[in-house]
């Protein structure tokens, strides 16, 4: 994978995130860009430990499914996608929930942790395609730091208008990454490799 395309996944991966910064930003009182800071390091430190582990195991199960373990990279991001897009329009998805008006540590953990699962599954998928892990994680955190900062700032302003169109496009994102593996290991589709 180069490194445009995980970019592309970073920005996906980091929509859940971009919500929940969203969200508390839209409650926060007191300063913004510390507030905004902190949240990005949850954020962006969870959503780069995660694809590691992930890769970890992945990279032990290469051997034994390598001959269609772009099948399962597919899967992976089509499933994680779909449900980013599914939950954007169920009513009884989550939405700004977030009420409290000040940092609290323990709900930062527990949010980052909740928006960075879907990145340990997309780290098996680098395990299983042999993908240069170290670049992976460092692209995936710092674009997820970035985007939850701005989020923090945007929620500060417009508050959790944007959640769903948040979603929606990470979720595309994702299952077009997983279609562009599929389709390169199926020989159907050859693109350059940008960087």
């Amino acid at each position: 994978m180069n490194f445009f395309e995980i970019f592309l996944i970073g920005v996906g991966l980091s929509m859940d995130a971009l919500a929940a910064s969203i969200c508390k930003g839209a409650v926060l009182k007191g300063n913004n860009i510390k507030n905004a800071a902190i949240i990005g390091l949850f954020f962006g430190g969870f959503q780069a430990l995660m694809p590691f582990i992930g890769y970890l195991a992945g990279s032990q199960a290469e051997k034994f499914i390598s001959s269609f373990d772009h099948w399962i990279a597919f899967g992976l991001l089509a499933i994680l996608g779909g449900k980013m897009i599914f939950d954007s329009f169920n009513p009884d998805g989550e939405s700004c929930d977030i009420t409290k008006d000040k940092l609290d540590y323990k709900e930062l953990f527990m949010l980052a942790v909740a928006t960075s699962i879907d990145a340990l599954v997309v780290g098996i998928s680098f395990g299983m395609l042999g993908t240069n892990i170290g670049g992976a994680v460092a692209v995936i955190g710092c674009t997820t730091f970035a985007i939850s900062v701005l989020g923090v700032l945007v929620g500060k302003f417009f508050g959790s208008k944007f959640e769903k169109q948040a979603n929606i496009a990470g979720g595309c994102i994702l299952i077009l990454i997983g279609l562009k593996i599929l389709l390169e290991h199926l020989d159907i589709l050859r693109l350059p490799s940008v960087f």
